[in-house]
């Protein structure tokens, strides 16, 4: 069974995953050039890192058809590493990114993913996409209407090609479109900006090299910063990515394996001379949307690359900045959830304001984890805040008005405690108090906490207290941090009064 799971993810779906993989290739080097212009080093570490890492994770990643290589949001955290202590130090930290998430992958971190909500999930989706189509404006300020013109052809082409016969559904469009507009500009020579005017292509392939930097504390005590960011922001955008892809193909994927493969290739990329980097969800998405579904896809994206960079750079440089932004232009389009403008409507409040939230800090600092950090503290709260209203209390005395009976129902933790505790009438004159949680469950030491202080409050009134009804999480808990029954602790719970 494990073999034919195998066999599929790498050659059940051959054609389409090596015509996907020759778009991604394409898409992918005027990405990893501006990576590498942005974190201030030479074109040639972002291919070389883009290479490494496709090939890698397409090899050993949890996630069959996801595309991993330099990304922007990786990038904008080197830079100041660059600048401070140059190439050699930001291979060493790649290095040691690639390590931290292997140890990540291996406490299972990938798990986290659970605690992240659908909200969360699709304000990243829309921020992402956001971003994406900014990251085009540079291409259309400032420019001749033949730049326009050439982006509305292109995507003319991506939207309509689908629609010829037999060959529509064979043949990608953004493939089609990049082949096309790159002809065209190059007979009628179009005075338009060319893939070769973002940078040097490399002449050669990757060689294996250690970075130059002393290996000792001092340098550690410099790029550990820096790696645990790059490790964190990597894997945060790699898992998310692979639940997009998860939704966009209706299949499962292995997080904690990602995890280890994200590290792997990492390292791969620093010891050949590349940037850390992480997967994209830009060409993932033009990946999926070409057809692109097995490891065949991005081993092929990887490959093409390498090779076109390195043996038809002249070729390559001749592809058309408009082509490609026609293709980045679709795939914002396809990223965004159109969906959630809709049902903007119809979702709970608390569910649109951690979207729209989640939208707007991605967008304004750039940083993914940042907005994936706030929507998972907004949902966090959210979530709290409405479980703490489910827990009520139902009363009862007896005949003989000696015994009070509170009966409580719901969840009792951090955000409900103190309403817990103001249930209870400490002044009522009767003898003995009955504590039913019989409905209830104890969380944390907070609910303990409270419990403690109600039957402290309740025995100093010269009341006798029982509590019946735990269940058996709720009992280990008050039995090991609770401490109304043991008399030597009661004074620190009251702070001594």
């Amino acid at each position: 069974m494990l073999l034919l799971s195998k066999r599929y993810d790498w050659f059940g779906n051959i054609q389409s995953d090596i015509l996907a993989g020759l778009v991604v290739a394409l898409a992918l080097i005027p990405e990893a050039i501006a990576f590498s212009i942005i974190a201030g080093v030479d074109p040639k570490v972002g291919l070389y890192a883009a290479f490494c890492i496709s090939v890698i994770t397409a090899f050993i990643g949890g996630r069959p058809g996801m595309i991993s290589a330099a990304t922007g949001a990786m990038a904008l955290l080197m830079v100041t590493l660059v600048k401070s202590h140059g190439l050699q130090y930001l291979l060493a930290a790649t290095l040691l990114t690639g390590m931290l998430q292997i140890v990540m992958g291996y406490f299972k971190l990938g798990s986290l993913m659970s605690f992240v909500s659908r909200s969360v999930v699709t304000g990243f989706v829309n921020a992402l996409a956001i971003l994406i189509f900014m990251a085009q404006l540079p291409e259309l300020s400032d420019v001749g209407w033949h730049v326009y013109g050439v982006t509305a052809v292109g995507l003319g082409i991506i939207y309509l090609f689908p629609y010829i016969p037999v060959v529509g559904k064979i043949i990608p469009s953004p493939l089609v479109c990049i082949l096309l507009l790159t002809v065209a500009v190059m007979i009628f020579k179009i005075d338009i900006r060319t893939v070769g005017d973002m940078g040097q292509l490399p002449d050669t392939l990757p060689i294996f090299l250690l970075p130059d930097v002393p290996f000792n504390l001092d340098t550690l005590s410099i790029i550990f910063p820096y790696s645990m960011a790059l490790a964190v922001v990597g894997l945060l955008e790699s898992l998310m990515t692979a639940t997009i892809v998860d939704d966009l193909t209706d299949t499962a994927s292995d997080k904690n394996r990602e995890c280890k493969a994200q590290g792997i290739a990492n390292i791969g990329a620093g010891l050949f001379g590349g940037m850390a980097g992480c997967a994209m969800i830009g060409q993932s998405v033009i990946n999926i949307k070409s057809g692109g579904r097995g490891r065949l896809s991005s081993l092929t994206a990887g490959l093409v690359l390498i090779l076109l960079v390195v043996f038809a750079s002249s070729w390559v440089a001749q592809i058309p900045m408009a082509a490609l932004v026609a293709v980045m232009i679709m795939v914002s389009i396809g990223t965004f959830d159109w969906n959630s403008i809709r049902n903007l409507r119809v979702h709970p409040l608390s569910t649109n304001v951690v979207m729209i939230s989640t939208v707007i800090v991605v967008v304004w600092t750039h940083n993914l984890a940042y907005g994936v950090f706030v929507g998972v503290l907004l949902a966090s709260l959210f979530f709290a805040n409405r479980i703490s209203h489910f827990m009520y209390v139902e009363t009862e005395l007896d005949e003989d008005k000696s015994i009070r009976t509170y009966r409580f129902h719901g969840q009792i933790f951090f955000n409900s405690a103190a309403k817990f505790l103001s249930q209870f009438n400490f002044k009522e004159a009767v003898s003995d108090i009955v504590i039913d949680l019989s409905q209830a469950h104890f969380w944390d030491i907070t609910a303990v906490y409270s419990l403690d202080k109600a039957v402290i409050k309740f025995r100093r009134e010269g009341a006798r207290v029982k509590i019946i009804g735990l269940n058996r999480a709720s009992e280990t808990i008050i039995d090991r941090f609770g401490v109304h029954d043991k008399p030597e602790l009661i004074e620190k719970v009251l702070g001594g009064h």
